[in-house]
């Protein structure tokens, strides 16, 4: 019997290389929804928005935390371009916890203020931390 296919996947960062290995698919927060890539996709390019890709390789599944940026997929590729991203050994539960605290605080004071935006991305990112690192609770359904 044939090995299941598989489709490299890269995670890249400003920093640094994050991930890189053979994969068997993922699931990942594109711009306009969730989206699934398995090997031999159709090419694409999309925007990606802070959240957590879902990787499943030889049957186990992981999880990466990510800040925006976009995807390309190739039959035989996929490269995640990021500003930030996280896998879950490499995360601070504490921090990313007292991130999430921050942010709610500063998105129930500032509704009208300029840094809404920059608030409710702080609390995006501080979640999808948490959600990658295992760590679930009631609102992390955001991502």
């Amino acid at each position: 019997m044939a090995a299941a296919p598989k489709i490299q996947f890269e995670v890249v960062t400003p920093q640094k290389l994050v991930y890189s290995e053979k994969i068997d698919k993922l699931e990942a927060p594109a711009i306009d929804g969730l989206i699934g890539i398995w090997p031999k996709h159709a090419p694409l390019v999309t925007a990606m928005k802070i959240g957590v890709v879902r990787v499943v390789k030889d049957g186990e599944e992981s999880q990466i935390a990510i800040s925006d940026g976009f995807m390309e997929v190739q039959p035989d590729k996929i490269n995640l371009v990021v500003r930030t991203a996280e896998l879950p050994d490499q995360i601070d539960i504490d921090r990313a916890k007292s991130a999430k605290e921050r942010a709610e605080e500063r998105l129930e004071k500032e509704r009208d203020n300029i840094d809404f935006a920059r608030a409710e991305a702080s609390y995006d990112r501080a979640l999808a931390r948490l959600k990658a690192a295992g760590h679930q609770d009631h609102g992390y359904d955001r991502l």
